[in-house]
């Protein structure tokens, strides 16, 4: 079978030709990666770490962080040698083939777009709850959700798509400079929290620490939490796909993404510790005694008895909610005001992925109308035509679409892409052994295989469902490419 591999050395010259601006540096990129990193994950999918795991989710965020050290590892010896846009997508390009490349891309869409559908509809919830609480302003139910649940449409969370979709049409280095304010407050309120909650830690309240197990078909256990909760982290490889507009990208793509990645992971372990510690993070339990999966109806209706009132497990905004049990209400606010404020950067972050992975695509022509796709605004330098596109589609998602699978489905193209980059950094050892490496990972024939076999263990951690979800979009990706990237991509024309 004739692979197409695309040589390395015929990406960078094709970048140069037609590139984008150079202008992002080692503290803008790892604030990039912060900004997508933390958000909701950490202050929504909290909850539903308690729900699956109990106090086990300090295990699960261990996981689930440890699985994304070595990925990055292994991202960022492949960003330092191919520093030119496209993250996992152009790395499989190189070393494994277009039909490889085809499907991590499309499954990057999984990642990046679906991703920042279901933050704009967190967003729109923390927006709502917030003119109720402050102004007294009740925005009418059937413009704040979707058909799934009884509503026409979310109007604020198609807002928000729509204005972050403009912000990434003005400016890289704009889009950074707002980010990094955002990044500020969330972090700003990430430290509140674990200066309050750490001090009044009760032991007791680590007990029982695994009250579902590790691992359940079902989805619950620790593996299922750390599954779940690898949401949190998703975002540190966006940095790797500014590589063509980062100055000096050999040195600055590893610092963003091992810098981003370390900074979140110390948080996350001080914020459950906090959350476990502080109140109690046990999971609701039905008539029969037995833990429920969240998002299920049956967990809302347990959820609704007066007895579980003040379960971390059933809130919407359980840092928000832990900190109100603990009698600072007004923090409480301030957390939920900085959740609302700092969750816009997340959304920028993956549609500013989404876009770039897609210009790439289309400037290897597997995408139709290449030339439209990649045109670059002669005022703003950015890829106006596709950031359009992207942020139309994200925006339709948020608007009509429902939030609760999202994250998972989203994790499933994530992990995909992350086991696709584990076995690439390895073959490009061996085919190209003597090749510059700016960056090379650490102990490449331990960390690689561990991060392939932890995404590969994340993977089928996740609900079946989820899986089959997966494996319905990879044919419908392959379908499209063999309809018109198989015989339209320059690789092709050449073998002609």
């Amino acid at each position: 079978m004739n692979w197409r591999i695309k040589p390395l050395d015929d990406i960078l010259a094709n970048a140069e030709r037609r590139s984008l601006k150079r202008s992002l540096g080692g503290f803008q990129l790892t604030m990039m990666g912060v900004g997508a990193i933390i958000g909701t994950g950490i202050f929504v999918l909290t909850a539903e770490a308690a729900q699956k795991a109990g106090p086990g989710m300090m295990v699960s965020f261990i996981i689930a962080g440890f699985v994304c050290a070595v990925a990055a590892l292994c991202y960022a010896e492949l960003a330092s040698m191919v520093p030119v846009s496209g993250s996992a997508y152009t790395y499989s390009y190189a070393v494994m083939g277009e039909v490889v490349a085809w499907v991590v891309g499309w499954a990057l869409v999984l990642e990046y777009a679906v991703a920042a559908s279901a933050v704009s509809v967190g967003w729109s919830n923390y927006f709502v709850g917030l003119m109720d609480r402050s102004l007294g302003i009740s925005i009418p139910e059937e413009f704040t959700r979707g058909p799934y649940a009884g509503g026409v449409m979310n109007v604020p969370a198609a807002t928000i798509a729509l204005l972050v979709t403009s912000l990434l049409i003005v400016g890289t280095r704009e889009s950074a400079s707002v980010n990094a304010v955002l990044v500020a407050i969330k972090v700003a309120a990430l430290t509140l929290f674990v200066f309050l909650a750490l001090p009044v830690i009760n032991g007791d309240n680590f007990e029982p620490f695994a009250p579902n197990g590790f691992w359940d078909a079902t989805g619950l256990g620790i593996a299922g939490a750390a599954a779940s909760i690898f949401f949190a982290y998703v975002g540190f490889d966006a940095v790797s796909t500014a590589a063509e507009e980062t100055e000096n990208p050999q040195r600055n793509i590893p610092i963003g993404l091992i810098g981003s990645l370390a900074i979140c992971t110390i948080f996350y372990m001080l914020v459950a510790a906090g959350v476990i510690g502080s109140v109690g993070a046990q999971p609701v339990l039905d008539a029969a005694g037995r833990a429920i999966s969240p998002g299920s109806p049956e967990f809302a209706a347990v959820c609704a008895l007066p007895e579980n009132a003040q379960a971390v497990a059933c809130s919407r905004e359980p840092l928000a909610f832990v900190l109100e049990l603990l009698g600072w209400d007004k923090v409480s606010q301030l957390i939920g005001l900085a959740a609302f404020l700092a969750l816009p950067s997340v959304i920028l972050m993956m549609l500013f992925g989404q876009t770039r992975i897609f210009f790439v695509m289309a400037r290897d022509g597997l995408l139709p109308a290449a030339d439209t796709l990649t045109k670059v605004h002669p005022k703003f330098h950015t890829p106006y035509v596709v950031t359009i596109i992207t942020g139309v589609a994200v925006t339709v998602f948020a608007a009509f679409f429902p939030v609760g699978v999202l994250a998972d489905i989203a994790n499933s193209g994530t992990l995909f892409a992350f086991m696709a980059v584990s076995v690439g950094v390895l073959i490009l050892r061996v085919r190209e052994p003597n090749r510059h490496r700016p960056f090379s990972t650490p102990a490449v024939w331990v960390v690689g295989p561990l991060a392939l076999l932890g995404c590969g263990f994340l993977f089928f951690s996740l609900p079946p469902s989820t899986q089959l979800t997966f494996v319905y979009w990879s044919l419908a990706g392959l379908a499209l490419y063999f309809l018109y990237g198989f015989r339209n991509s320059p690789l092709a024309r050449s073998k002609k």
